[in-house]
């Protein structure tokens, strides 16, 4: 209820810092209306309480952002009452955010800074929200003081400058932008933040393929950038897009719907959370539907991946370029998935602020790709060498100094087989990784099988050509909570120069 909402009067910090140092998960979203952080620290999902300076910065946060939710849900559907008082917490905002310096000052060196937040990245997906819920008002014809005007003004101004110097780094195409220019279309309803030069329109052509995959290839920010060209073209419902964009949002949706199983699971590739109700109900404003369709191949060739569908079963494989910051170091990963069960999944990225977890996750260990001497893949990209509607052929040479990685997954009679082909100039240690996120149980007797549990169950049988060792350990689980252990499996032929590793899998109900 917009009556209890009080807002904090502190700065934002950086939200990815609102994780516990011990077990790595992201901190209960608690209080957030009240004003006031927990006065006995933020909790933790296993018991923790945390009060850190940056803990406390990162609360404020997602309360700064949960207010303005909370406004702009008040203007949008809130009675006349509720109403006015979403528009005398705009004004309080107002108030607030002009007699604060110009700068963050106590932000990172390495950030675009903002004024109310440590972040302009920030501060923009705030404006955003502040504004829709303005001009909600505005339409409702509800009285706006006119500080809150001035508001919008500086945070569009705060916006071309943040963008001005993105333009000047050479960073154009970074996410970064379309918030951005979100900030602006949604603060001044000027076309220009649309059609200009540095505008959505433009924007949006570079930073993503044909394919419609957003450059850094991570589900996330992918959806992340989705969302801000819709918030930015909702602002300005009577400036049409040309037909090439038009084209570049429909194959941005159509990524997301083609990557989602028949029941709606959506894999978590490369930097990104794996599930969250928060990041659930960013999707929902996108309010996508799978797209069902008949076994086959669909290949991503900008963003790097492919889908295989057989008899249910849901593989991705990543052979793309690494992504940048938010890249990981998993070229020719096998991603495997049930219509309801992740069984192999990528298992997503922690919040930033955790060091340690935010390496594991971006690491090669952490994923089911493979690995040579034990050691982590070169920052690299694969390449497709073949497919067609039963198979996709993919290949890296850059992941290792020497080592050439081939791999093919088909489409069989009753499932897939996977087969992975190392090759090494001199004798090494050749690992295929499997990284199960369910219960595995693994059987050695004539052959090695694999029964993957779930709401639809995986069978796999393996063999290697050179002698292998199938080793099981426990590992940390997927990024949302990297306390639960899961099975780990290093399928590791030591000191030779080539390996094929042959997986048949198939589901069962």
């Amino acid at each position: 209820m917009i009556e209890s909402v009080v807002l904090p009067t502190d700065r934002g910090g950086w939200w990815h810092n609102y994780i516990c140092p011990a077990h790595g998960t992201e901190l209960v979203h608690v209080g957030l209306e009240t004003g006031d952080f927990p006065t006995d620290g933020a909790p933790c999902p296993a018991g923790c309480r945390i009060d850190t300076p940056n803990v406390r910065g990162a609360w404020t946060v997602l309360a700064h952002r949960e207010c303005a939710r909370r406004i702009l849900d008040a203007a949008r559907h809130g009675s006349s009452a509720e109403q006015r008082q979403a528009a005398a917490l705009l004004e309080q905002y107002a108030d607030l955010y002009h007699a604060l310096p110009a700068e963050h000052g106590e932000a990172p060196a390495w950030m675009l800074r903002g004024r109310l937040f440590h972040q302009g990245l920030t501060e923009a997906i705030w404006a955003v929200t502040i504004a829709q819920a303005t001009w909600e008002l505005v339409e409702k014809e509800v009285s706006v003081a006119a500080s809150v005007f001035r508001l919008l003004d500086s945070l569009a101004a705060a916006a071309q400058a943040g963008r001005e110097v993105l333009v000047k780094e050479g960073r154009f195409t970074s996410n970064y932008i379309a918030w951005i220019n979100a900030a602006g279309a949604c603060c001044t309803r000027d076309p220009v933040w649309l059609t200009g030069e540095l505008g959505m329109f433009n924007h949006l052509v570079a930073a993503t393929g044909e394919d419609g995959w957003q450059w850094e290839a991570s589900t996330y920010y992918h959806s992340f950038v989705l969302r801000a060209a819709h918030a930015a073209l909702a602002a300005l419902p009577d400036v049409q897009p040309p037909e090439l964009l038009r084209s570049r949002l429909a194959a941005m949706r159509s990524v997301l719907t083609r990557l989602q199983t028949d029941s709606g699971l959506l894999p978590a590739l490369h930097d990104g959370p794996y599930q969250s109700a928060d990041y659930d109900a960013e999707l929902g404003e996108l309010a996508l539907e799978p797209e069902h369709r008949a076994d086959g191949v669909t290949v991503f060739p900008n963003g790097g991946y492919a889908i295989v569908r057989s008899h249910g079963m849901h593989a991705v494989i990543d052979f793309g370029d690494h992504g940048g910051s938010h890249g990981h170091r998993d070229k020719l990963a096998l991603y495997l998935y049930g219509p309801n069960t992740a069984w192999q999944p990528d298992p997503g990225q922690v919040p930033y602020g955790h060091r340690g977890w935010r390496a594991h996750y971006a690491s090669t260990r952490s994923h089911p790709a493979f690995a040579v001497d034990g050691l982590e893949q070169a920052e690299c990209g694969g390449v497709l060498v073949h497919h067609d509607d039963n198979s996709i052929t993919v290949r890296c040479d850059d992941a290792y100094p020497g080592v050439t990685a081939t791999r093919t997954i088909r489409r069989t009679a009753t499932g897939l087989t996977d087969e992975l082909s190392l090759t090494a100039a001199a004798p090494r240690d050749l690992t295929l990784q499997l990284r199960s996120a369910v219960d595995l149980d693994v059987r050695l007797e004539d052959s090695i099988t694999t029964r993957w549990s779930g709401k639809e169950t995986l069978h796999g049988s393996h063999f290697c050509t050179a002698a292998a060792e199938f080793m099981t350990f426990p590992g940390p689980g997927p990024a949302d909570d990297p306390r639960a252990s899961v099975s780990y499996v290093d399928w590791t032929a030591h000191d030779v120069s080539t390996a094929r590793f042959h997986s048949d899998y198939e589901m069962r109900t």
